[in-house]
This record gives structure tokens, C-alpha cells and sequence, in this order.
């Protein structure tokens, strides 16, 4: 029975891991991609040059997320800073966004 409980806590443990580097690091990329465009554009950029260049900062953004979230010891603060800091700067650049309108 142990075995079969240390196997069901391994998958589980994979799952998470493998659910905060595919969710958490997209939530991340596009509170960096909101945010980074938003903040380009206050900055005086063209919209669509500062919208692909947050695009190309994203995917670069999405891939460190994606890895770093297989190799952090915890993985509650893996949730949190992706997940969280997602949100916040999605928030971010929606108060932003409504300053430049």
C-alpha cells in the first residue's frame, strides 16, 4: 500500500509541476505582455512595434517561467509568484491603460 501511495503522490507532484509551468508561466507572460505593452505605449512607441516587441519579450519570459518551475524547490511559491505576479500585472496594466485613455 505504501508503494502504491508514493506513486500517487509522485504523479500528483508532476501534475502540479507540469499545471504551474504551462498555466502559471502563460498567466505570467501575458500579465508581462499586457503590462510591457502598455507601458511601451505610454513611453511613446507605436502600438503594434510596442505590442510585438512585448510579444517577443514573452515568449522569452514564457520559456525562463516554464523552467524555472521544474527547477524551484517549492512549489506553492512557484504558484504564487507566477500565478500572482500574472495578476498583478495584469492589473497593473489595466490602471495604465485606463490612464492613457
Amino acid at each position: 500500500m505504501a508503494a502504491s501511495t508514493a506513486s500517487t503522490s509522485f504523479r500528483f507532484h508532476i501534475v502540479s509541476r507540469t499545471a504551474a509551468a504551462v498555466l502559471g508561466g502563460y498567466a505570467f507572460t501575458w500579465g508581462v505582455v499586457a503590462f510591457g505593452t502598455a507601458l511601451l505605449f505610454a513611453a511613446g512607441m507605436a502600438f503594434h512595434d510596442a505590442e510585438h516587441l512585448a510579444y517577443i519579450v514573452g515568449f522569452l519570459v514564457y520559456l525562463v517561467a516554464f523552467l524555472v518551475s521544474f527547477a524551484a524547490r517549492s512549489l506553492p511559491r512557484v504558484w504564487l509568484v507566477l500565478a500572482g505576479g500574472g495578476a498583478s500585472l495584469a492589473v497593473a496594466a489595466s490602471l495604465l491603460q485606463q490612464q492613457l485613455v
